[in-house]
């Protein structure tokens, strides 16, 4: 029995190892990440030799999914310690590519070790949350995109409707977005039927909102009636049909599609109750009757929208 839990913290380990480490290391080469914006850092098992590591000709860098672009490697230095070196590049690497690193004929304690590779990434967990928070505050699809502003003005007047509505939209779209997901990978790639996403995607997402409907029908009447015609007009919300094409294009795997779905969800509940929170006062406000209803919210939507143009380029991990 001890054996057996041994055994199964070991495997935990090593998935926690690879979900959590930011690189594929292979022999000499410990672990390997990106620092700055033109930066990559290497850890070796052992001190190299100083003189091999100062030639850049020993180093080549290139994004994974291009490995003909080689990266112009401007300098490398080496730490008093000699087991930690730093590449540094001409240009800023692009931190969403993995980037491969080949690093030939290492030379340590004067002996040849041979021509090593190395994949640099985020860390995987960095990289979901970078997914969600692009969704939500980075990309918000209201504010950045411009995506879904029939509901979005047709239902923020309260905070009340505009709540309710965002969290049934969340439902909505992670639940259209997985099961989409699970079409797309299942049955629409392996039997080349790619150019049907579309219909597909509209027809789950018409499933979802008619269900949402009926069940809204039944246990909340007076959130129902609140929404009115707009819970139906969640079928042609630009939104819910964006984000399915968009982890089909990009070809996201069950966890990111959810990270992309969650993020865009909650960022449509966002945007509705800032704006339903600053709608409710402008109601009291001394407005010229010109500028009343859809004017004023459509200067407040642009007002909120050069706000968020300050999330732009945010990177945490």
């Amino acid at each position: 029995m001890k054996k057996d839990t041994t055994a199964i913290w070991t495997i935990f380990l090593m998935i926690a190892t690879v979900l959590i480490g930011g690189c594929k290391a292979s022999h000499f080469i410990k672990t390997a990440r990106f620092e700055k914006a033109d930066q990559i850092v290497l850890t070796f098992a052992g001190p190299v030799n100083a003189d091999w590591a100062a030639n850049p000709d020993h180093f080549t860098v290139n994004e994974k999914p291009d490995p003909d672009i080689l990266l112009d490697v401007k300098s490398v230095s080496l730490n008093p310690d000699q087991t930690q070196l730093t590449i540094t590049l001409a240009d800023p690497i692009n931190p969403d590519q993995p980037h491969q690193v080949m690093v030939k004929e290492i030379v340590s304690q004067g002996r040849n070790l041979g021509t090593q590779g190395v994949l640099v990434s985020k860390p995987y967990f960095g990289y979901l949350f970078s997914i969600l928070l692009g969704a939500l505050l980075i990309q918000n699809f209201v504010f950045s995109k411009y995506l879904g502003l029939c509901v979005f003005f047709g239902t923020s007047q309260k905070k009340s409707t505009a709540v309710g509505m965002g969290i049934t939209f969340t439902f909505v779209i992670v639940f259209a977005s997985l099961m989409s997901w699970f079409l797309y990978q299942f049955v629409l790639k392996p039997y080349r039927l790619d150019y049907l996403q579309i219909i597909v995607f509209i027809g789950l997402v018409s499933l979802t909102v008619q269900a949402v409907d009926t069940i809204l029908r039944k246990i909340n009447p007076a959130l129902f009636k609140a929404f009115g015609v707009y819970l139906v007009l969640v079928i042609a919300n630009c939104i819910v049909i964006a984000v399915p094409l968009i982890l089909a294009d990009n070809e996201y795997n069950m966890l990111e599609s959810l990270m992309l779905a969650l993020g865009a969800g909650l960022g449509f509940l966002l945007a509705l109750f800032l704006m339903s929170s600053v709608r409710e006062r402008l109601e009291l406000a001394d407005i010229p009757p010109s500028y009343r209803g859809l004017p004023i919210a459509f200067i407040v939507a642009g007002l909120f929208a050069l706000s968020f143009m300050g999330f732009s380029g945010m990177s945490i991990f």
